[in-house]
């Protein structure tokens, strides 16, 4: 195993919990060492770090697993997967739903790995080129743990390409008609594909917001923007909606809120097909107004260089949506960029409802739900923005 050394004071952060070395903070690197390699990793004084996986081809160099020695082997991952489950179990008991996420990266100690939970379905995604290499042992210790029906490789994320790595998607256990499974929620029940849905076959992440949701809709004109597989818009009509317009560019993502619909026996909901941008523009012109807007867009930006052209996109689309509220009513909105502070997302809300002369008043607002856990050491764990406003005129 190969051994790497730090640049003087660059083991400081690790030291305080973080997981990550950039490529920058190495001393020189042997040219032998391939893409998701374990090695060890020493301070510039030679104090050990830790072991994890070293990527010469990535900006983040270093993903750190163990710091007492531990070597990704199986029963590694057994410990670290069943410590994850431990949590999930004491935070949703199997009355309450029967899908969460099992492993969310570094905030469980897997750097680099993503598995959800769906039923008895498993989808993983592998972020990084070290965790990408030990798939099939994961992949072996899920099957040993659980006897999954199915498990699905979702590796379709464009975070991989700054690894090196290629896009696919594969089914590893299973057969194809395994990859549709039926979750339920908190009352609400959705049938979802692991291959087609968004993500990992399903927007988890958004499960507490949902709730949120329902206590502002009863008797509310809803509009769910981005509505993906209908969570949100079929959320708002559980609670009480006196309607749902539900718009996605994405016509298979309108078949499957539409099926999730009936599944729950939902009505006075209407689909439109088409990008979101062009949507509000045509509905403002239409004079339509709502008690009840959702917008939960997919990330503006992947990378840090390009902040400043999301925030005028989310600015964009909150004062698009913003026009659709009547006076009294509310706008729930959200920003899945990790690269997009909550400061900064909260600031492009207030631009675009100052420059409408509204008046926002916060009534809710909420980061991602407890199964995606956030690391204090790492503010790259937390990516998930929401709030609701109470909107009026000035």
């Amino acid at each position: 195993m190969h051994s790497l050394y730090l640049k003087p004071k660059e083991h400081r952060r690790l030291l305080k919990g973080h997981l990550w070395s950039f490529s920058n903070e190495f001393q020189s690197l042997p040219r032998d060492i391939s893409a998701g390699e374990t090695v060890k990793l020493f301070s510039s004084d030679k104090q050990f770090i830790g072991t994890g996986f070293y990527n010469p081809h990535s900006l983040i160099s270093f993903r750190l697993l163990s710091r007492t020695g531990d070597l990704p082997d199986g029963d590694f991952f057994r410990k670290q997967i069943l410590n994850a489950l431990d949590l999930r179990k004491k935070l949703y008991p199997e009355t309450e739903t029967n899908a969460f996420r099992l492993v969310h990266g570094e905030s469980d100690g897997l750097p680099g790995l993503v598995i959800d939970r769906f039923n008895n379905a498993f989808v993983l995604q592998a972020f990084s080129a070290g965790m990408d290499l030990h798939l099939p042992l994961v992949c072996d210790v899920i099957t040993d743990l659980f006897s999954p029906s199915s498990i699905v490789l979702r590796n379709e994320s464009v975070l991989r390409e700054l690894e090196g790595l290629p896009l696919y998607k594969k089914i590893v256990t299973g057969s194809e008609e395994d990859t549709t499974q039926i979750i339920h929620d908190t009352g609400l029940s959705y049938t979802i594909n692991l291959l087609e849905g968004q993500k990992t076959g399903f927007f988890l992440d958004q499960r507490d917001n949902r709730r949120i949701v329902r206590k502002l809709a009863d008797k509310a004109e809803t509009l769910d923007v981005f509505t993906s597989d209908g969570g949100f818009g079929l959320n708002a009509l559980y609670g009480g909606a006196a309607s749902a317009t539900m718009v996605d560019i994405s016509h298979n993502a309108l078949l499957r809120a539409e099926k999730n619909a009936k599944l729950n026996n939902l009505s006075n909901y209407d689909m439109i097909e088409g990008d979101a941008f062009e949507v509000l523009h045509r509905l403002i012109s239409e004079k339509r107004s709502y008690d009840l807007v959702i917008l939960d867009p997919p990330s503006f930006t992947k990378s840090r260089k390009n902040l400043s052209s999301a925030l005028h996109a989310y600015k964009k689309l909150n004062k698009l949506g913003l026009q659709l509220v009547r006076n009294g009513g509310f706008l729930a909105t959200a920003s899945c960029s990790h690269h997009v502070s909550e400061s900064d997302f909260l600031g492009a809300i207030h631009q675009a409802s100052f420059s409408l002369k509204k008046q926002m008043r916060q009534v809710f607002r909420n980061a991602q739900p407890a199964d995606h856990p956030v690391l204090l050491s790492m503010p790259e764990t937390h990516y998930l923005k929401f709030a609701c406003f109470y909107v009026s005129d000035m």
